[in-house]
């Protein structure tokens, strides 16, 4: 995130959706990992009900935005492949932060009516949250009316903020693909493909988590699975996409090992930890 934004090597549209990719994910982050730590430390797992409307607001804000955002990463990717020529007019500077204006834009605004959705009816005196935090579903089936008008109404929701920007980006790739394979040489096109892999990943596992969770009937819903697949976009993914994206490119690699070169407390126990999971 922070040697996307100061490299100067790195000052291009795809760093810089790179850089807005790397805030979402630490956004994502800091708004469900504190609550499960202190959990994990205390043994009152209690959560107010403003903490739960906060949590959630912020979990569909970000999330909705990390949606649009790599839909416009795959768009990126097909005006630079497909129209090499003409990339740098159309996917100008402002350009780059219209778009990404507009996907925090949306992220803010359609987390402000997830939220009435979620919380429009009275909810119950006893409640218990079986996940590690205010998960939509869950948190909908604790209400005292008739939860199903909410689900569907997530529901149509998820089809504008998770299956239109999917269907941008499988068009940009499809576009990618039909271009690669009739002008690209069997060298370029290795090339190619590498670029566009690391987005593919993140693309596939967010979209996938993300469908499997809001899009599918409310009576195939089960919290031990629900658990699973809430841990996985809320805390693997963010921390997969950073490795995902680093490791596979060079340019990053490079800048990386420049800064932690500038900066000796980085390679030798600064201020910096580095922390090793498992």
């Amino acid at each position: 995130f922070i040697t996307s934004w100061t490299d100067p090597k790195l000052n291009s549209p795809m760093y810089f959706f790179l850089g807005h990719l790397s805030l979402l994910d630490v956004c994502f982050i800091t708004t469900t990992i504190p609550q499960m730590l202190i959990h994990l430390v205390v043994r009152d797992h209690i959560v107010s009900f403003v903490c739960c409307m906060t949590q959630m607001y912020f979990v569909f804000c970000v999330g909705v935005a990390e949606c649009i955002l790599l839909a416009f990463m795959a768009y990126d990717r097909y005006v630079a492949i497909c129209y090499p020529l003409n990339y740098v007019p159309i996917i100008s500077q402002k350009v780059c932060v219209r778009l990404v204006g507009t996907a925090w834009f949306f992220g803010l605004i359609n987390g402000i009516f997830l939220e009435y959705i979620s919380f429009r009816e009275p909810f119950r005196r006893d409640n218990h949250i079986e996940s590690f935090f205010c998960e939509a579903p869950i948190v909908i089936g604790l209400s005292c009316g008739d939860p199903q008008f909410s689900l569907w109404a997530i529901f149509a929701d998820a089809i504008v903020v998770i299956l239109s920007p999917m269907v941008l980006t499988v068009t940009s790739y499809v576009h990618i693909l039909a271009t690669i394979l009739s002008k690209a040489s069997s060298s370029g096109r290795g090339k190619t493909f590498s670029t566009c892999a690391s987005h593919l990943t993140a693309v596939t596992l967010f979209y996938g988590s993300g469908f499997f969770m809001y899009m599918r009937p409310s009576s195939s819903y089960s919290l031990n699975r629900d658990k699973v697949v809430s841990i996985f976009y809320a805390l693997v993914i963010p921390v997969v996409n950073p490795i995902i994206y680093s490791f596979r490119n060079k340019e990053i690699k490079n800048a990386m090992r420049k800064a932690m070169e500038r900066d000796p407390g980085i390679s030798h126990g600064g201020p910096f930890i580095f922390m090793t999971l498992g």
